[in-house]
């Protein structure tokens, strides 16, 4: 069987070396090796860096026409394409095809939101602040900025930062996950047949040793990542010790919290499509459903029938609902926590080992279906840990402040979702939980392009968010201009200090 060779995007064109180091890219449905991907040494890295900086002198001082022009152009591209790219990220990651559409959409609309960058760079000006002297403010770009992503959403998440940054002028070096990193150089294909120039959008693939070189290399001005907690800190300590911007987003344990005047089954249907889409491999998954009694036994009976009919099958067919984990590795690492679970007295409701799995040739795929935990409680592995897998835990509490204390307890802070009829109590909820991103009777509350993405307390390090203003902000840095333009009549030495008149 032919494998695939992925390798780095630099200056508009595939890299033409020979790597010293290679990864395995797998097809997760079938467990088999589809392709090679090149891992960059600091070499590459450095060619990369060096391309992005070279575009920089002139991409910078593109007109924001043109700039915007590219981007209608590459959103355009994309939109036409959407169904190629899903298959590749179908065919890399697992998940099943509408999902892969889904990603592809919700990173169009932070396309479309950088196709509004002449509003969005609008600074502000004051007439006559002082006596014949004017003040105003501009914004602009940075430089070379890295974005590290995670391989969960291979084009959502990339697409949450490059579309802005560029927007405002700078340039970018992406270096994907190696565990899906064609989706990457796709997208860079569609920024060339837009008209990008050459170098303004680069891929590096690889490891540790390309992440650590983007950290410490004195071009890149500011860095963007998305991933776990442990590489999140590393990643915002490391590179803030370089002296760059960095926004570094983490890992997550978003609860659900249900109270007993909720719609019951349109929460069972919120949890199993939050907790099991994507094989749970989400940073918005919900991985707790708090249940407020006396609902707890009829909620998860409901949501037991709902996972029994859940069709899990290779992501290219159409009637798989929820496909492979990403690796082996990672399958039998979230496979770990239902012995673990049980171990702490948890109660395994539902045993993904024993879910079927439909089609062909799917023996050795990473498969894991919808694990359900009853009676679950702090303290246990099965709640502790961000475990990025079809693993739903059910903690039954007494009354809501119960359950607003322990989602206001969790180091975790990134989503979460509160499921009433009670206008009251959900006013009450969205004013008091301690997390960035809030739903009300929506489960994976992810805003819209115009508002920002990113959560609190471990979820997130670094003080600005993904895309919405919060990116035009982090992309670009503030200048206030003072000036005057004397009258020819007036004149004259003055060695004071200047003061306001």
């Amino acid at each position: 069987m032919t494998t695939k060779h992925i390798t780095h995007w630099i200056s508009g064109q595939e890299w033409s070396g020979t790597a010293e180091r290679r990864g395995d890219v797998y097809d997760p449905a079938t467990g088999r090796v589809s392709g090679q991907v090149d891992f960059a040494s600091i070499a590459e890295v450095d060619q990369a860096v060096g391309s992005a900086a070279a575009a920089f002198r002139d991409w910078r001082h593109t007109s924001v026409a043109r700039r915007t022009q590219v981007l209608f152009a590459f959103r355009e591209l994309l939109n036409s394409r959407r169904d190629e790219l899903a298959s590749i990220i179908v065919s890399e990651h697992g998940k099943v095809h509408s999902d892969a559409l889904g990603e592809i959409a919700r990173g169009l609309e932070v396309v479309e939101y950088a196709c509004g960058i002449p509003q969005l760079l609008k600074g502000g000006f004051t007439e006559q602040a002082s006596t014949g002297i004017d003040v105003y403010s501009i914004r602009q770009p940075l430089g070379p900025v890295a974005i590290i992503s995670p391989f969960n959403f291979p084009a959502m998440v990339p697409m949450w930062f490059f579309p802005i940054a560029i927007a405002a002028g700078n340039t970018v070096v992406l270096k994907p996950s190696e565990k899906d990193p064609s989706a990457a150089n796709f997208l860079a294909q569609l920024w060339k047949q837009a008209g990008l120039p050459d170098g303004v959008f680069n891929v590096v693939h690889g490891d540790k040793t390309a992440v650590d070189r983007l950290l410490e290399h004195p071009d890149i001005k500011a860095v963007s990542f998305v991933g776990s907690t442990p590489i999140a800190r590393y990643v915002y300590e490391t590179g803030t010790r370089y002296g760059k911007r960095v926004q570094a987003l983490g890992g997550a344990k978003n609860h659900m919290l249900v109270l007993p005047d909720a719609d019951l089954d349109l929460a069972a249907d919120a949890a199993v499509n939050a907790g099991f889409g994507a094989a749970g491999e989400r940073c918005m998954a919900v991985s707790v459903l708090v249940a407020v009694d006396p609902i707890g036994d009829e909620l998860v009976e409901k949501i037991k029938q709902r996972m029994a009919t859940l069709k899990v099958g290779p992501g290219c067919n159409a009637d798989s609902e929820m496909g492979p984990l990403v690796t082996g590795v990672h399958r039998d690492k979230v496979t770990s926590y239902l012995d673990a679970g049980l171990a702490d007295g948890a109660a395994l409701a539902v045993d993904g080992r024993k879910h079927p799995v439909s089609g062909e040739d799917t023996a050795d795929g990473f498969w894991l279906g919808p694990t359900l935990f009853d009676h679950v409680k702090p303290g246990m592995s099965v709640y502790n840990d961000e475990i990025f897998g079809p693993v739903l835990s059910v903690v039954r509490v007494s009354s809501y402040d119960e359950g607003l204390e322990l989602i206001n307890a969790n180091p975790y802070g990134n989503g979460t979702a509160l499921f009433t009829n009670d206008g009251g109590a959900a006013r009450r909820f969205q004013h008091e939980v301690e997390v960035g991103m809030v739903g009300i009777n929506v489960p994976i509350p992810v805003p819209v392009a115009y508002y920002s993405f990113g959560g609190w307390k471990n979820s997130l390090f670094g003080d600005t968010h993904a895309y919405g203003q919060d990116g035009v902000h982090f992309f670009t840095r503030g200048k206030a201009v003072t000036q005057r333009w004397l009258d020819p009549s007036h004149g004259g030495i003055n060695l004071g200090f200047p003061t306001n008149s």
